[in-house]
């Protein structure tokens, strides 16, 4: 996905109905060792990061339970959309853990520390509509009678995002990630080289020639 070109936005779904992603299958935790687990969290967190540096946005959409490394699953994704009706949390304090792939860092970056470590804390599960008001999900939704409501809401999310140039979303995403990591600043001359990158693309002369003649844009990614 990474170095295909014809993709632009990457949807994350599931194809159990009333589940996104139910986090780590404890009984098969419980037959590994210390170093097994170690070893185990190490690569779950790794595909986390691989799934957050994508280059293209990724949206998770959310229409059933996502608990523990699934909710860490949507946290590294770009956007989260959520049914009223899902289950969220990471709920690792509850079984003796803690988040191990990505949870505490991405969690309070999301909906800012306090939030974050008393939902961590507590290990409490929370629906939609308050993940929502929190801004943990981007959107919340009602339930359809197909179970498939926030797959439905990213997939219109989605196609939104596909008219605009590509290349300028691939380098707003860059500079948005790298930026918020560093003082103001820093993010500023982040934007500038991003920016910089930008100018001489076809996609950016055939946008203002667009403005000028009046018409849409066929941006081509170059």
């Amino acid at each position: 996905l990474r170095f295909d070109e014809k993709v632009r936005v990457v949807l994350f779904k599931s194809q159990v109905k009333g589940v996104f992603c139910a986090g780590a299958d404890l009984k098969e935790r419980a037959k590994m060792d210390d170093a097994e687990v170690g070893l185990f969290v190490r690569r779950l967190r790794n595909l986390m990061d691989e799934i957050a540096a994508l280059p293209v946005p990724t949206i998770a959409a959310i229409d059933g339970y996502a608990l523990g490394g699934g909710l860490e699953l949507a946290l590294a994704c770009d956007l989260r959309v959520a049914a009223s009706s899902a289950k969220m949390g990471l709920i690792e304090t509850t079984r003796g853990l803690l988040p191990g792939a990505g949870g505490t860092q991405r969690l309070p970056r999301c909906v800012g520390i306090g939030l974050a470590k008393e939902l961590i804390f507590t290990g409490r599960q929370i629906d939609g509509q308050q993940a929502f008001s929190m801004g943990l999900v981007n959107h919340s939704v009602p339930q359809n009678s197909e179970g498939d409501a926030a797959y439905q809401r990213a997939l219109a999310l989605a196609k939104e995002i596909l008219p605009q140039a590509p290349f300028a979303v691939k380098m707003g995403k860059l500079a948005i990630n790298r930026g918020m990591e560093v003082d103001i600043a820093s993010g500023m001359a982040i934007e500038g080289m991003c920016y910089a990158q930008n100018i001489p693309t076809r996609d950016r002369q055939e946008g203002m020639a667009a403005f000028r003649e009046k018409r849409p844009p066929r941006f081509i990614g170059k």
